[in-house]
């Protein structure tokens, strides 16, 4: 590759937030756990990242310490209600992350969406506009949006599949995990052939993973036979300190930062990151 065309990529995903969506459609497998931690993890490394809570839950808000009183706009209003991501986007504790925030409404998110031109686009092209503006002010703001998406593959996560770069899969070490991990493979190739042709899976990180159980480490064994490289070499440890942080409104990293939960999460964005310079060195 030659220099000056190296040098047009490197501005370009400068100038372009690499847009990750963690998904899966099992609930109680660290997905939401995963976004906080990983965004915190990316944001300890120099990154400046936006989580979009697109959960109508809005567990990655509350494990933020966001209260309800302060999601004044919600991602609800950026698919609904024409709102910008820059207006709902909340600045966390933690410095260089911030948060869009869900609320409830999200519930009635599909239902109002379903008749409406371009529904499954809503996310992109919130996110286009807003980084169109920020580069109209000379601000270039984010590096990383995690997009985090309710327990099920409907509209609001196909919405996300259809605005990210990539699918960032956390997968709990389970007996049924492969029959879950084929259903969303299937989902995101669907999406790639009707939606998004750049679609890709960023990588598989295996969570709860305890050494003392047998079964972790066959599926651990399992799922790198079965994707090889996809799959993460950090794996993330069963850790009650991950477990306590939430209720505290904060990232594992800043409740505890020296249990094997945080430091797993600081190893995970360092792949992350590695992978990501590898595809701008391609």
């Amino acid at each position: 590759m030659s220099r000056k065309a190296k040098s047009i990529i490197d501005s370009g995903l400068k100038t372009q937030p690499r847009v990750l969506v963690v998904a899966n459609q099992k609930g109680g497998v660290g997905k939401t756990t995963t976004t906080i931690n990983l965004g915190t993890a990316l944001a300890a490394a120099g990154e400046d990242v936006l989580i979009v809570d697109l959960d109508p839950q809005g567990n990655a808000s509350t494990g933020l310490g966001i209260g309800r009183s302060e999601r004044i706009v919600s991602t609800y209003d950026v698919l609904v209600g024409g709102k910008s991501l820059a207006d709902a986007a909340v600045q966390t504790a933690v410095p260089r992350l911030s948060v869009a925030p869900s609320t409830l409404d999200l519930l009635g998110a599909e239902a109002n969406l379903s008749k409406s031109a371009k529904r499954t686009f809503r996310l992109r092209d919130a996110i286009r506009r807003m980084v169109k503006g920020k580069q109209k002010d000379g601000e270039l703001k984010y590096t990383y949006l995690l997009i985090d998406c309710p327990p099920s593959l409907n509209l609001l996560t196909i919405n996300a599949m259809a605005a990210a770069d990539s699918v960032l899969v956390p997968l709990q070490c389970e007996f049924f995990a492969l029959e879950g991990l084929s259903q969303l493979l299937t989902t995101v190739e669907r999406v790639k052939t009707s939606l998004n042709p750049g679609l890709t899976i960023h990588g598989v990180v295996l969570t709860m993973f305890d050494p003392r159980n047998n079964l972790s480490g066959q599926v651990a064994e399992d799922v790198r036979e079965h994707l090889g490289e996809k799959v993460y070499k950090t794996v993330i440890p069963r850790n009650v300190r991950i477990s306590e942080a939430p209720s505290h409104g904060k990232p594992a990293l800043l409740y505890d930062y020296h249990c094997a939960g945080s430091q797993a999460y600081i190893r995970l964005a360092s792949e992350v990151i590695q992978r990501e310079r590898a595809l701008r060195a391609a």
